[in-house]
């Protein structure tokens, strides 16, 4: 939330230590300037083009065709411009697409199609609202969880990243999801280091779940990695970037998987960290 800390679950507090971090001055998006509007504008137009392009749809088609069939429920957690709900939709999944930033809410209403189910909220531990940090100009990177907004001017690739503006949202939980809509297949969580917050919403597990990694946060991704082993029996493989591969012929263990987490550099690409339920 707007003074959020990284929540282990629900009600725990927990927070993020940086020796760099501050909480940013933001500014609430319905008193923007005219400079401010103009960058949130082109932030979004850059995404837009960016996520939209033809090739990373056909990749991430080519990819989900190979783990999904037709009528499999699905949920897009920080869905952005549609880029998943899409490729998804396009295999016959039933989507099932959050998202609670603007002015991306508004677009997705506008030109997701029509069988999609959207709804306009972030997805938390419980129901209720919060404030998401929003950087104009980066808006892949807006976030609720703020001491990662302000640790983050120390990590590699976030230099020029800054979070200017607030926004109020309205925030569910996967249950609650879940209990509307039924148990999804596969769940894909794309929150900029809200994704333990996300999980703590989810009170079983699923088939399959995706979740967002960024090795200039490892611990991040660490916690995430032993609260999906407490979902279930996962296997994991990270796809790097949107290339829609996995990076490993095999499905690795978690102790594995935390292993190579460690090992990345802060230099190193963000991607996906897919964990799947082994069956003994």
């Amino acid at each position: 939330m707007g003074v959020c800390r990284f929540a282990s679950s629900p009600g725990e507090l927990r927070p993020f230590t940086s020796p760099q971090a501050h909480p940013p001055r933001l500014t609430n998006v319905g008193n923007q300037t005219n400079s401010q509007r103009l960058a949130r504008w082109w932030g979004f137009a850059r995404s837009v083009v960016v996520y939209l392009n033809p090739l990373i749809l056909r990749a991430w088609r080519r990819f989900y065709r190979t783990l999904l069939a037709p009528g499999d429920v699905v949920i897009d957690v920080g869905a952005h411009a549609g880029t998943r709900a899409r490729a998804m939709r396009s295999l016959g999944a039933k989507v099932i697409a959050l998202e609670p930033q603007r002015p991306f809410a508004g677009f997705l209403r506008a030109t997701l199609p029509k069988d999609i189910v959207f709804i306009e909220a972030a997805a938390g531990s419980s129901v209720t609202t919060g404030q998401l940090a929003v950087s104009s100009r980066h808006p892949t990177v807006s976030s609720l969880r703020t001491d990662f907004v302000s640790g983050a001017a120390s990590v590699a690739g976030f230099e020029q990243v800054s979070w200017n503006e607030s926004q109020e949202v309205s925030v569910v939980t996967l249950d609650s999801v879940i209990a509307q809509h039924g148990t999804p297949r596969y769940i894909k969580i794309d929150v900029e280091g809200f994704e333990e917050e996300v999980l703590a919403g989810l009170s079983g597990a699923v088939d399959m779940i995706s979740v967002e990694f960024l090795p200039g946060f490892p611990q991040i991704s660490l916690v995430l990695v032993d609260r999906l082993m407490e979902l279930g029996n996962y296997r994991f493989n990270p796809v790097v970037g949107e290339t829609g591969q996995f990076l490993w012929d095999e499905w690795w263990d978690a102790t594995a998987t935390k292993g190579w987490l460690r090992s990345l550099s802060p230099e190193s690409d963000s991607g996906d960290l897919f964990a799947r339920l082994h069956e003994v």
